[in-house]
């Protein structure tokens, strides 16, 4: 029953005239330094939808980017396998739900997207099939953001977009005599599947359900 601090989203407030403009690190924590993302961002959306992920974007706080769940929501996602010589659609059940701010940019809601998807190709939310990726679940915390930090930076790295991660992973090494210890074949897998979501529509996944 201690004394109650009200404080404000950075978002809600304006600066008095004459004050200092805040570091970028607190007025934009999630926005890319420099890159232009293309169809990358659309293409990755509809082949997530292939492992059940339904991408949700809705304006959020400025310290909020997004977020990966599994979803309460029962439902079915239609993914597109054929266009001609007429469309055929294919129906999967919906498991995840990736939240994206919409505030953002289309570089920095990528970057989100991508660092979101990796915890899931990491296997930190389990999986509903061990023969797409690994259920790893009960990893640490620094464990999980480590390698989902990882990923980003090396997809984003790749497709000429300046992120934050890096400064999330020089930051970390340091505080830290030493690495966390993630697993370079997921983070390796992971970064490959999530670029080649970005280049092309990929075929619907065996044995699912």
């Amino acid at each position: 029953m201690g004394p109650v601090m009200f404080v404000f989203d950075v978002s809600d407030t304006e600066p008095k005239e004459g004050a200092p403009s805040l570091p970028r690190e607190v007025a934009q924590p999630f926005e890319v330094r420099g890159g232009r993302v293309g169809r990358e961002l659309n293409q990755t959306i509809e082949n997530a939808k292939r492992d059940g992920v339904e991408v949700i974007q809705r304006e959020a706080r400025s310290q909020s980017a997004g977020m990966i769940q599994p979803t309460q929501r029962r439902g079915l996602l239609s993914i597109t396998i054929r266009e001609l010589p007429r469309i055929e659609r294919l129906e999967v059940p919906l498991r995840y739900e990736v939240l994206l701010s919409s505030k953002l940019s289309a570089e920095a809601r990528y970057a989100t997207l991508v660092h979101e998807l990796a915890h899931l190709y990491c296997g930190h939310l389990g999986t509903p099939n061990q023969g797409w990726w690994p259920d790893r679940r009960g990893l640490l915390k620094e464990v999980r953001e480590f390698q989902a930090e990882s990923v980003c930076y090396l997809v984003c790295r790749r497709l000429g977009i300046d992120n934050p991660s890096d400064e999330y992973l020089s930051n970390y090494v340091k505080v830290h005599e030493e690495t966390p210890e993630i697993s370079l074949d997921r983070v390796m897998t992971a970064t490959g599947l999530i670029e080649q979501m970005g280049r092309e529509r990929l075929k619907p996944r065996k044995g699912g359900a």
